[in-house]
């Protein structure tokens, strides 16, 4: 493999443990855990997994010595870090036991299904060592839900002689996990099932995952982006830029972007539905801070809107939810018709309020709320161009604002979307430890015999050297949701808090930033430097952490 200049010196970068992992190590058990709601209906269906105990490790004066095959898996969308996990995995394992062997499922779970897979030598770890993406084995979104994929993975898990299985992945792909486990578990199948927190979103985290891994560089990443624009807005003074940043479900991204880079306006999609705003409402104060920009001779400014908004709008969040049942229950009659007969096909059976609604958005935008559901029965609001929405109704308002003496100024505006940008690049230092202690501490609950867990590290905004690593039963963070018609167990996500102090910081901000030009300019991830430029955390990470 070709490597620039940069790759070359990563591969050399160790990352840094938490003091109790660079040894032996022993596990030790809190008390019994419940899921965060539905405690009866989740305890019945993970009868061998439910109430397990939290584990902490700490150091030990013995060696472990443990042997065993291992397979992983990576899961889902990619996120900086997924090859320091497996890095980390790999240099543990062979700690415990040269004999040890890692094995990579290829292009996600349907690798297991498929029995497509390779060995994981040190020749091949060593390439990948500190590195982006997930190129090493790949990813998928294959959901592991069924009997008959659970039997066919566990065919593959007996002839490799897999005693435990390592799924990387978000709320989704650890759901799943939680499922494999149990089955296993069930049936005494000898297989462990752990996993790791990973999304760029942010939003699979709770009172013991303090942030999910890729969050960081990822923030990191578009921060840099939306500063450059921001710059470039400043020198020009002739664009309104809208910026729409990842963040289907929560608003993480847009609000960590937002305190590092002091844009004029950030939507938050948990403030729009706690206000139950609506479009035009959410365009009426975009219009107010235009104008009022403009008025000061400032016909300049930037936006940053999360992929998510349009969900959280509570009158289409509405709509979109009936649409949800609606294709969960008809899609087959509904994909082979034309774009039109699936308009008339919506109108007709949706109720008297979500037509209302439904008629009332530009028919680009509603065709888009009616295309396919991703595989876990999302809309794949990232196809949805809500940043051109907005800009198209700010035109609009303004051209009328005008013409009743309201608006002064000049409206032009550029559209952004920076999603796949964040999602492989090389991970920051933060990211790189943190996700070598993560695979270290799937290694360790392995070790200890565990199933059902999903690797944890804690106290992330003090050094490494005094990060808290151990293992929560992934049952401990599930709820019962709607999802594809049916009512399911899943982890439950993490929205932006709009009482803790990330967004009160922003709210405290956003007026002055609204009105003057207060843009920082983060610049690009460091490597090498301070430790206070190249090791920090995030500003969301350390605001949570304020006492």
């Amino acid at each position: 493999m070709e490597r620039s200049a940069l790759q070359a010196e990563r591969a050399a970068y160790q990352p840094k443990l938490p003091k109790a992992l660079k040894g032996g190590v022993i596990a030790r058990e809190g008390e019994p855990t419940q899921s965060v709601a539905d405690r009866e209906e989740i305890k019945k269906l993970f009868p061998n997994t439910y109430g397990m105990p939290v584990v902490e490790f700490a150091e030990s004066g013995e060696a472990n010595n443990c042997r065993v095959n291992v397979g992983v898996i990576l899961s889902g969308g990619q996120a900086p870090g997924g090859h320091n996990v497996i890095t980390g995995l790999f240099d543990q394992l062979k700690r415990l036991n040269p004999e040890n062997r890692l094995y990579g499922f290829i292009l996600g779970p349907s690798g297991l299904v498929e029995h497509n897979y390779k060995e994981l030598t040190k020749d091949i770890i060593d390439e990948y060592r500190n590195t982006g993406g997930f190129d090493m084995i790949g990813s998928g979104r294959t959901k592991l839900e069924t009997v008959e994929q659970f039997e066919k993975g566990l065919e593959i898990l007996r002839e490799l002689d897999i005693k435990a299985l390592v799924i990387i992945g978000g709320d989704d792909s650890n759901t799943n996990a939680c499922v494999l486990a149990e089955y296993y578990a069930a049936k005494n199948c000898g297989v462990q099932v752990i996993g790791c927190p990973k999304t760029i979103d942010g939003d699979l985290k709770n009172s013991q995952i303090e942030i999910s891994f890729g969050f960081d560089t990822a923030t990191k990443t578009y921060s840099e982006l939306v500063g450059n624009i921001e710059r470039d807005c400043n020198s020009a003074r002739k664009y309104w830029h809208f910026i729409k940043v990842m963040g289907r479900s929560a608003s993480h991204i847009a609000l960590e972007c937002a305190l590092q880079c002091q844009p004029n306006v950030c939507l938050v999609s948990e403030e729009v539905e706690k206000n139950d705003m609506t479009l035009n409402q959410i365009v009426d104060y975009l219009c107010g801070v235009i104008a009022h920009r403009a008025a000061n001779g400032c016909n300049f400014g930037t936006v940053i809107v999360p992929e998510g908004l349009i969900e959280f709008i509570p009158a289409i969040g509405r709509l979109i939810d009936e649409l949800n049942d609606l294709l969960a229950a008809h899609g087959s009659e509904y994909r082979d018709l034309d774009v039109q007969a699936q308009r008339e096909y919506i109108i007709a059976h949706l109720s008297a309020e979500n037509v209302a609604t439904f008629e009332t958005l530009p028919v680009e935008v509603a065709r888009q709320l009616s295309l396919d559901r991703d595989p876990h029965g999302n809309v794949q609001v990232s196809l949805i161009e809500t940043e051109k929405l907005l800009s198209d109704m700010c035109a609009a308002r303004l051209e009328k604002m005008k013409a009743e003496g309201k608006f002064v100024g000049k409206f032009a505006a550029q559209h952004h979307f920076f999603g796949y940008e964040g999602r492989c690049a090389a991970p920051s230092n933060f990211d790189a430890d943190y996700c070598y202690a993560l695979g270290t501490s799937a290694a360790q609950l392995i070790a200890a015999g565990k199933t059902g867990y999903m690797a944890i590290v804690k106290n992330t905004t003090r050094p490494s050297d005094e990060w808290v690593a151990g293992g929560v039963p992934i049952t401990m963070m599930m709820n019962m949701e709607r999802r594809n018609g049916k009512m399911k167990p899943v982890i439950r996500k993490a929205l932006v808090d709009l009482d803790g102090n990330p967004f009160k910081t922003f709210v405290a901000n956003r007026d002055h930033w609204a009105k003057e030009t207060c843009y920082v300019y983060p610049g690009p991830i460091q490597y090498w430097g301070p430790a206070e430029v190249c090791d920090k955390p995030t500003m969301t990470l350390a605001l949570e952490h304020v006492n």
